[in-house]
C-alpha cells in the first residue's frame, strides 16, 4: 500500500501555516507565510490589510507543496484531504462573486463587540461571513463554512449546530439569512480544490478540502485535551484556556461554550488575555539594534537571548508584576497594561520575566473560576502554541497552577487537529479516539516546585488579584485625558 497523507491548514492572526502529515501524525514537510501588520484606523479598530489572509496562504500552500514534491518526493495525489482551519471571532464582507467588499475586520476590533451594521464605507455587501468561510469559497468555489467558527452576533444555534429557525434572532445580529453561507459539521467536505487554486499552488485539482471548527477548538483537538480534569491554555495572540464537554451549558458565568471540532461536543473556555503572546514580541522589539546584535553573537533569537536571562531571575521577579491589560475587555475599555513594583534591582531579564508570570497569573485566576463553576478537579495542564517551546514558561505555569504541565511534542497542533477532520472525512480514521491515538503525540512534563507554588500563590492572592481594584480608577481617569 502506498504512503498516505492529510494536509492541515492553519490560519491564525499572525500567519497561515501548511502542514502535510502522515497518517501517523509525523510532519513531512509544512511551510508558513507571516501575515502583514495589521492596520489600525483608529483607536480598537484592526483589519488585515488588503486581500492578506489569501495571499498569505497562497504562498504557504505553494511553497509546502514545492518542498514535498522536490525535497520529499511525494506524490500529490497520496494526500487525501486538507482540513481548513481560520481565524475565529473575524467578520468578513463579501461581494456576491465571493471577493472582498471591505479588509478583513479582526477579532481585536470593537465593531466585532456589536452586531453588523451596513456603512457607506464597506460598498457593496452581499455576504457575512468568517475567516473559514471566505477562504472555503477561495479554495473551492463553495458558499459553505463549519458551524463550529460562529462565535458572537451570529444567528446561529448551537444546539442543533445549524442556522436558528428564530426570526428575531436574526434581527437581534442585523442579518438575513441570504447573507448567510451554508453551513456543515466539522469532519464533513465543504468541497474541492478547483482547477485555477490547483494551477496556483500546486494542490491536487479536486482534493476535498474539510471543514474543521475555530482555531482554538482545532488546537485542543490536536493536542488530546479530551479527557475530563485536563485544560488546554493556547499560548497564542489571544491566550485562551478550554476543556471539553459533552453540554452546551447556557447562562455560565465564568466560561463560554461553544463547539467544539468534534461534531456533536462542546467546548467551554474562560477569559484570557487579548494580545498575550503579542506582548512578548513587543517587548522584543522594543530593545533596539544592540540587543539584536548581541543576540546574532550567540547565534540565538532574541527571545532565547531573554529567556536564558531571565531563567536567574528568582520566582516573583523580586516584586516587579505584569498586567496584561494592552488590549482591554470590552466592559472595561479604559484598562491599559501596567508593570508596577520596580526598584534598583531590576534589569530588562525581570520585565522578561514579569511579563510572563503576569501571563500566567491571570489564565491562573481565569481558570479557577471556570472548573470552579463546572465542579470538576484541575489535575493537568497541557500548553499549545509557539509559547510552549519555552521551558522557562512551563515551570512557570506548574509553579503558578500547581499542578504537572506538559506540552505536544509537536509544534503544529491546530495542524493535527485539522488533518484529524480531513482523516475522519475519508475514512483514514474509524473514530476521533482512533484519530488521536494515531497523530497526537505527547512532549515533555514538568512537575511544580512546590517553593515557588507557595510564593505565587501569595503574591496572586494578596496583590495580584487586587491590582484592578486599585488602579481601574486611575486610568478611567487617565482615559478620560488620553485616548
Amino acid at each position: 500500500m502506498s504512503r498516505k497523507y492529510l494536509m492541515g491548514i492553519d490560519v491564525g492572526t499572525q500567519s497561515a501555516k501548511v502542514v502535510i502529515f502522515d497518517l501517523e501524525g509525523n510532519i513531512i514537510c509544512d511551510s508558513r507565510q507571516p501575515l502583514r501588520k495589521m492596520v489600525i484606523p483608529a483607536p480598537l479598530l484592526a483589519e488585515h490589510p488588503d486581500d492578506d489572509i489569501w495571499d498569505a496562504l497562497k504562498i504557504a500552500l505553494k511553497a509546502t507543496m514545492e518542498r514535498f514534491q522536490t525535497e520529499i518526493q511525494g506524490d500529490a495525489n497520496a494526500i487525501l484531504a486538507v482540513g481548513l482551519c481560520g481565524i475565529r471571532c473575524c467578520r468578513v464582507l463579501l461581494k456576491a462573486n465571493g471577493e472582498l467588499a471591505y479588509p478583513v475586520i479582526s477579532w481585536m476590533d470593537k465593531r466585532l463587540n456589536v452586531p453588523y451594521e451596513q456603512i457607506d464605507a464597506y460598498g457593496d455587501v452581499h455576504y457575512v461571513t468568517t475567516t473559514s468561510g471566505y477562504l472555503t469559497h477561495r479554495l473551492t468555489g463553495e458558499f459553505k463554512d463549519t458551524c463550529a467558527n460562529y462565535i458572537g452576533w451570529w444567528p446561529m444555534d448551537d444546539n442543533v449546530f445549524n442556522w436558528s429557525d428564530d426570526p428575531s434572532l436574526y434581527e437581534t445580529c442585523n442579518l438575513t439569512q441570504e447573507q448567510l453561507f451554508d453551513v456543515i459539521k466539522p469532519g464533513e467536505i465543504l468541497g474541492h480544490i478547483t482547477p485555477q487554486v490547483a494551477k496556483m499552488t500546486n494542490l491536487p485539482e479536486g482534493l476535498p478540502v474539510v471543514a474543521t471548527a475555530h482555531d482554538k477548538a482545532v488546537e485542543a483537538l490536536g493536542t488530546s485535551t479530551l479527557d475530563a480534569g485536563t485544560v488546554l491554555i493556547s499560548l497564542g495572540t489571544y491566550i485562551g484556556a478550554m476543556v471539553h464537554g459533552r453540554e452546551n451549558v447556557q447562562d455560565a458565568q465564568h466560561f463560554w461554550s461553544f463547539q467544539a471540532s468534534v461534531p456533536n461536543r462542546y467546548l467551554y473556555e474562560c477569559m484570557g488575555v487579548r494580545r498575550g503572546m503579542w506582548t512578548i514580541s513587543w517587548f522584543c522589539e522594543q530593545f533596539g539594534d544592540n540587543v539584536l546584535l548581541e543576540a546574532k553573537k550567540l547565534g540565538v533569537s532574541i527571545e532565547t537571548l531573554f529567556e536564558r536571562e531571565a531563567v536567574s531571575v528568582p520566582a516573583g521577579c523580586e516584586g516587579l508584576l505584569t498586567i496584561h491589560d494592552w488590549a482591554p475587555p470590552v466592559e472595561a475599555e479604559f484598562r491599559k497594561g501596567v508593570m508596577f513594583g520596580f526598584d534598583s534591582r531590576h534589569t530588562r531579564a525581570h520585565i522578561y520575566r514579569s511579563i510572563l508570570e503576569g501571563i500566567a497569573f491571570t489564565m491562573k485566576n481565569h481558570v479557577d473560576k471556570m472548573i470552579e463553576e463546572l465542579n470538576m478537579p484541575l489535575e493537568r495542564l497541557v500548553l499549545s502554541g509557539g509559547g510552549a517551546n519555552s521551558d522557562l514558561f512551563l515551570q512557570i505555569f506548574a509553579d503558578v497552577f500547581g499542578v504537572p504541565v506538559q506540552r505536544s511534542q509537536m509544534k503544529s497542533s491546530a495542524s493535527i487537529g485539522c488533518a484529524i477532520n480531513a482523516g475522519i472525512a475519508v475514512g483514514a480514521f474509524d473514530s476521533y479516539e482512533e484519530a488521536i491515538g494515531k497523530m497526537v503525540h505527547s512532549g515533555d512534563e514538568v512537575a511544580p516546585r512546590l517553593e515557588n507554588h507557595k510564593l505565587y500563590s501569595e503574591l496572586n492572592k494578596k496583590v495580584y488579584q487586587l491590582a484592578h481594584t486599585h488602579f481601574d480608577p486611575i486610568l478611567k481617569s487617565l482615559s478620560k485625558i488620553v485616548d
